[in-house]
């Protein structure tokens, strides 16, 4: 019941206040309305002291729209009875006879001196502090959604209390710019004020003399005094909802109401409530001056001062007690080790001087590292972990240091101020000499200044954040392995099976556990082999393990399951290059096949087994200088032997099987071939 009535007061309140403006009120009804007017501007202006912060009373700029159609209603329903009767209620009557003294001058001058307060003082005040209110929420808006981002990213809040959050961020901006439009309102209405009391008195003085044949003193007696008791009346409400715009605009969000913080904060200083009465004091010795109320003050403000350095001493001994008590009594018990010996999957270090790109105060590392989480999951299937970022004092200034399970796994520079130019003419270019911490080229960190001049050069820019986020990128791909935990295949298995039920059911836990397929996974990420078609993986693996549980056939399997998505990422230009192996090397590989603990392994002579390795570092070399792009090509059954012979040598070469590289409708060209020992000497 209460909340219809809620829901269907302001819309009646709206209509009503229409009313006024065509509708004819008798004077007693007009009486009642003006005292509710008055009430509601007074109810506004202390609800403006007593809320926490502004978003607390965020209906204010609708309100106030609604109180000045109000007002203005009650204006044209008082002008209407002044100059129609002769008379408007008691209201306005005491307000023009009792409240002035009866006088014209007085009340006049009372009036002016109203409008004068609302409309150059509080009114000019409040629309500056919305407008430049609005004007500064708006510019932070970014910076509080990046730290609202980092808090998400660095665990520290709930996703939950992040969407919270940035709903009050965006709430907050809404507010101010409404406020700064709410604001014209209360100009407005002083404005119409004005006009209002001049439309009435020259319209009352002329309805005296020309219709009811009063004397002019006579009708300008009345009609002012009319006149001036409707202004006065209508101008004070109107003043207390421009002192509660001002009150609410140049309110800060505080933990207490505005009159418990005032009084905390003009009694924190002992000294300045001291002096302050000392010089009352000594005012009241100033010849002409009344000695007793400086007296009086003064006493009462030195008086303040005491019982507060009383307070304070008390306060501290509280505290410091409190303290005391705290420490004898703080343990560290078994969870508070455990938090603090948690490793976080990933984590960015930055000096201090860096920290200025989490905070959003020049850059945006942390909608960035947000974006390549997305890219590297959509490419990879891969849930990349938060990336935790913190500062630390122990690193030199502008570096930062990439951690993963709390171990280094690269480190770079990223000096502010400045960005990193790529390219061959960089002699010209100030800066300092570096080496891009990614592919490992020549590279020079130049003022930002130079940027547009390093550019027409020839020279690639990039942007510091860019670097970092690069370094980052390559690392997550290069161990993209280590990072997928037991819990996101938990998780990704549970996505698969709201889409592909029997996919999942089939093979877990019936054929394998969850950590062998989390070893198959790793097993095809550490190739870099996308595993976002899960479904097709686990259908492959169930196929797979009712033959065999051996991880390096269930890597087999799933390689070919996945067919053109793991040669596709090689073929440049419809064209796939490739690096063959000697024919009667690639059969003696076939013949030195032994299985190990860990797979498959090639048996051959130190020697030989070394010359292939030099063959395949030339070869691959040799195509680099020539910024060529191959991979390795053998036998099905070679695959995994070769890719573990290799990967310690040439981490970045890619080794297919004859089948895969035939599953993608590209030309092939051979581009080397590896050779032993016995045919290098041929």
């Amino acid at each position: 019941m209460k909340s219809t009535a809620s829901k269907v007061a302001v819309p009646i309140g709206v209509v009503g206040i229409i009313m006024l403006l065509v509708v004819p009120v008798p004077a007693w009804l007009l009486d009642t309305l003006i005292i509710v007017n008055i009430m509601l501007a007074l109810v506004i202006l202390l609800t403006t002291m007593f809320v926490k912060k502004p978003l607390d009373f965020s209906v204010f700029p609708s309100l106030l729209l609604v109180a000045t159609l109000f007002r203005l209603g009650l204006n044209v329903a008082s002008t209407r009875l002044v100059l129609g009767d002769g008379y408007a209620g008691q209201v306005i009557q005491a307000f023009g006879h009792v409240a002035v003294g009866g006088s014209i001058i007085i009340g006049a001058v009372v009036f002016l001196i109203l409008i004068v307060i609302q409309f150059i003082v509080v009114t000019k005040g409040a629309e500056r502090v919305a407008e430049v209110g609005a004007r500064f929420t708006l510019d932070a808006m970014p910076g509080k959604q990046m730290a609202i981002d980092a808090d998400l990213n660095a665990g520290l809040i709930t996703e939950e209390q992040a969407r919270t959050r940035r709903a009050e961020v965006s709430a907050e901006a809404d507010f101010y710019g409404a406020m700064d439009g709410a604001s014209k309102f209360v100009k407005g209405d002083a404005i119409a004020g004005i006009l209002i009391i001049v439309i009435n008195v020259v319209g009352g003085i002329a309805i005296g003399m020309i219709q009811r044949g009063m004397q002019l003193g006579d009708a300008v007696n009345s009609y002012t005094l009319l006149t001036i008791g409707d202004g006065l009346v209508t101008q004070i409400p109107a003043l207390l909802m421009a002192v509660s715009t001002g009150m609410i605009v140049t309110r800060s969000n505080a933990e207490t109401e505005m009159g418990t913080t005032a009084g905390s904060q003009l009694s924190q200083s002992r000294n300045a409530l001291t002096i302050a009465g000392c010089a009352a004091i000594v005012m009241a010795l100033i010849p002409g001056m009344p000695p007793i109320p400086f007296v009086l003050v003064g006493g009462l403000l030195v008086l303040a001062a005491q019982r507060i350095k009383t307070s304070q001493a008390a306060e501290k001994k509280a505290k410091a007690a409190q303290a005391a008590v705290q420490n004898a009594a703080k343990t560290e018990t078994t969870e508070d080790l455990i938090d603090a010996m948690r490793i976080h999957a990933l984590e960015i270090t930055l000096a201090p001087d860096l920290v200025d790109i989490v905070s959003g105060a020049s850059d945006d590392l942390l909608a960035r590292v947000r974006a390549l989480r997305r890219k590297i999951a959509l490419e990879l299937g891969l849930i990349v972990p938060p990336v935790r970022t913190r500062d630390s004092a122990d690193l030199p200034p502008s570096t930062y240091v990439i951690k993963i399970a709390g171990v280094e796994s690269g480190r770079g520079q990223a000096p502010g101020g400045r960005v990193l130019a790529l390219g061959d003419a960089l002699d010209n270019l100030p800066g300092t000499p570096t080496v891009e911490p990614v592919f490992g080229l020549p590279a020079k960190w130049i003022p930002s200044e130079m940027r547009h001049s390093a550019e027409l050069g020839g020279a690639t820019v990039i942007d510091r954040v860019s670097v970092l986020i690069t370094h980052l990128s390559s690392i997550i791909t290069n161990n993209a392995a280590r990072l997928l935990t037991r819990e996101d295949v938990r998780q990704l298995t549970e996505g698969v099976k709201q889409v592909n039920a029997p996919a999942v059911e089939e093979l877990i836990p019936n054929l394998l556990s969850l950590a062998e397929v989390q070893r198959v996974l790793q097993g095809l990420l550490a190739e870099q082999v996308p595993i976002n078609d899960l479904p097709r993986i686990l259908e492959a693996l169930a196929l797979r393990a009712k033959v065999s549980n051996d991880p390096e056939g269930l890597v087999e399997a799933a390689r070919a399951a996945l067919g053109p998505a793991v040669v596709a990422p090689h073929v440049d230009n419809g064209t796939l290059r490739v690096i063959m192996i000697d024919p009667g090397l690639e059969q003696s590989m076939l013949e030195g096949l032994r299985p190990s603990e860990s797979g498959m392994q090639i048996v051959l002579d130190p020697a030989r087994l070394e010359a292939v390795l030099s063959s395949i570092r030339l070869t691959a070399s040799q195509l680099d200088d020539a910024n060529v792009s191959a991979v390795l090509v053998c036998a099905p059954a070679l695959r995994p032997a070769i890719r573990r012979l290799v990967a310690g040598q040439l981490s970045g070469l890619a080794v297919l099987s004859y089948q895969e590289v035939t599953a993608v409708p590209a030309a092939i060209e051979t581009v080397g071939v590896v050779r032993g020992a016995e045919s290098i000497a041929a």
